[in-house]
């Protein structure tokens, strides 16, 4: 498989962040620089498969995904000090890592996710609004938006999601990611998060105050049984997109943590 795309920051103990479905490695470069800069880390901040600028492929399941990311580890010869971070379908990527090869981890990091199982439902909308915009058709992004909003009324989430629509050489719009595939794998992104044996070293779930990705029943039973050196930090004033409302909150837990 070819490699991820990445960007590569800053020096010191290695910190890894992927982003969610539909996502991009740019939805988290205001924190990444900053954990650079201010933590004195090495931000390793990346596109998993069929999103940003990675490779596109018919496949699409967290243990491929998994192994994308240690590749990477790989290539850049990242030792065992590392943190782990995923946001989302990225948390459950970075579940996955963590629970297959904790002698790769010191420690993981994750944001608004639990390990249980999802049926996706919640992702018809934003799948409909993306496969109503006719990117033959359309000539700027207002129009692109136009389309989106018929079926969602949220403008964040559409701004999110017009991260992902590019003009290609010869003028034309494209997404980044590969919609088709998205699509059909979705089941897949939903799946549980299983394993064997837990993951022994330390763990932090940072979870939106105003999000019920993660429930008082993932934190009793389900999220403590996989990871149990875990803790859960609650960011009140934030939803699912806890780095995007709450940015000081998230730079200052992510710095305690992956200092410690």
């Amino acid at each position: 498989m070819p490699l991820l795309h990445y960007l590569d920051q800053g020096q010191g103990r290695p910190l890894v962040i992927l982003h969610g479905l539909f996502g991009t490695l740019d939805n988290w470069q205001s924190l990444a620089r900053r954990w650079a800069t201010e933590a004195g880390l090495r931000v390793v901040s990346v596109d998993l498969r069929n999103h940003g600028r990675s490779f596109h492929s018919p496949e699409h399941t967290y243990a491929l995904m998994a192994q994308d990311v240690l590749d990477l580890f790989d290539h850049l010869h990242l030792g065992p000090d590392v943190t782990l971070l995923g946001h989302s379908m990225g948390g459950k990527v970075a579940m996955r890592l963590a629970l297959d090869h904790p002698e790769r981890l010191a420690r993981l990091i994750v944001v608004d996710i639990a390990p249980r199982f999802s049926d996706m439902e919640h992702q018809d909308d934003v799948l409909a609004g993306l496969q109503a915009v006719n990117l033959a058709a359309i000539s700027n992004r207002q129009e692109a938006d136009a389309a989106l909003a018929r079926h969602i009324g949220n403008v964040g989430v559409r701004q999110f999601l017009l991260k992902n629509l590019y003009r290609r050489e010869d003028n034309s719009f494209a997404w980044r990611i590969n919609l088709g595939v998205l699509a059909a794998q979705l089941p897949a992104v939903g799946e549980a998060t299983t394993a064997a044996a837990p993951f022994l070293k330390p763990a932090l779930f940072i979870r939106g105050g105003k999000s019920d990705y993660i429930t008082a029943e993932d934190k009793l039973h389900g999220i403590p049984a996989l990871f149990p050196n875990s803790e859960v930090a609650t960011v009140v004033n934030a939803g699912h997109w806890v780095h995007a409302e709450n940015p000081e909150e998230v730079f200052g837990l992510v710095r305690a943590f992956a200092q410690q």
